[in-house]
Formats: C-alpha cells, structure tokens, sequence
C-alpha cells in the first residue's frame, strides 16, 4: 500500500498513523485518502488499486511472511471432510488476497468468500461471505453451524453480525486479553493443536 501511494500519488511516506488491524482495505485507503486531500471516486481507486497490484507480487517475494503452524495442516483436514466448506471473510482487497493466497499455496482451499474492496465495515463483508456460502450450499443456512475464525476484536463482531460461532486466535496484532474481552464463543492461542479446533467442530 505504502509503495503504491509512492508510485501513483507521490506521497513516499504517509505521516499519519492510520489504524489496520481488522479493517477492510477500502476503509484504510480511503481514510489516507482523506488525509492527503484525494477524491474518493471510482477513478482514484482504480489508480490506487492498479498500482497496489502492481507491486503486491514483489512485495511478497521480499518479505519474511509465512503460514502460521498447524494452519496448513488443519485446512488439509477441512477439506477432506464432506459437511464443511471452506470460505474466506477478509478485509483484503479480492484480487490482492488471491494473489496472496496463491503465493503461499493456500487458494485452492477456498471456494467462495467476502472481500474489502466495496465495504468499509467488516460486518457488511460477513454478510456477503454469508451470502456466497448461501450459493454453495443446497439447503438454507443455519448460522449456528457458521465459524468465523479471526485474530482480531472486529472479527469477533462480525461474527457475531451474521450470527455465527466465533473462534479468536491470538496470532495478530491483539494479545489474549484484548481477543477475550471481545467475547468469542472459542479463544485459542494459535492453531497447532489440530485436534483441540476439530473437536470444536463436533
């Protein structure tokens, strides 16, 4: 995001500390936006997006990411199971998070999601997981078979906005008291223990 603001926009270093964790990517560009004086249309996103992009894929290259333990693992086992489908709910740009998906070889899993690129609040992308997992699904959905996993407070609130079980993890930015305060229904410090998070399935 930084280095599509440099290109496209000429601001090298945004000066105002601008809150992400839990955020969809539309509110976060657009409250920088805000900041820096540019017009919140279409066309301003669109350069915005193109040049994020653009860039997103030598990013990754040149950053220490990784898949976090046990979460490979545990998505191999969903998905051999024939009563769970797969989804992802996130803040991310939809094309940005494939492409993230794709470098570290996690896409296949998922076959319907909600994305950040219309909603500047996460429950609105809930809803729209919600309703993608609607048309994957032959029957009518019954929101306390729904999971939502997160690590933050706002995934916790989404969650609860559709009326799903919610799962926090504390691998992100908020520590464990911060993720119980919120209220999930399951509150687990990572995701190593395959079996305590399929037990929970059951």
């Amino acid at each position: 995001m930084l280095a599509a603001f440099d290109t496209e926009f000429g601001i090298q270093e945004p000066t105002q500390e601008v809150s992400m964790a839990g955020r969809t990517d539309r509110a976060i560009i657009a409250e920088l936006f805000a900041i820096y004086g540019f017009r919140d249309d279409e066309q301003t996103w669109q350069r915005f997006l193109d040049a994020y992009l653009e860039h997103l894929p030598r990013q990754l290259a040149q950053r220490d990411g990784l898949v976090l333990p046990g979460v490979r693992d545990l998505l191999e086992s969903l998905a051999l199971r024939e009563d769970v489908l797969l989804g992802l709910l996130t803040g991310n740009y939809r094309q940005g998070a494939l492409l993230k998906l794709e470098y570290y070889r996690l896409r296949h899993f998922f076959g319907f999601g909600g994305y950040g690129d219309r909603h500047h609040h996460r429950d609105d992308i809930a809803r729209e997981a919600l309703a993608e997992l609607a048309g994957h699904h032959p029957h009518a959905i019954d929101p306390g078979r729904v999971w939502v996993i997160g690590d933050t407070p706002a995934d916790v609130r989404c969650g609860r906005a559709i009326a799903a079980n919610v799962i926090a993890v504390g691998t992100g930015a908020y520590d464990m008291e911060d993720l119980h305060a919120a209220g999930p229904d399951q509150l687990l410090p990572n995701l190593a223990d395959r079996q305590s998070f399929l037990e929970l399935l059951n």
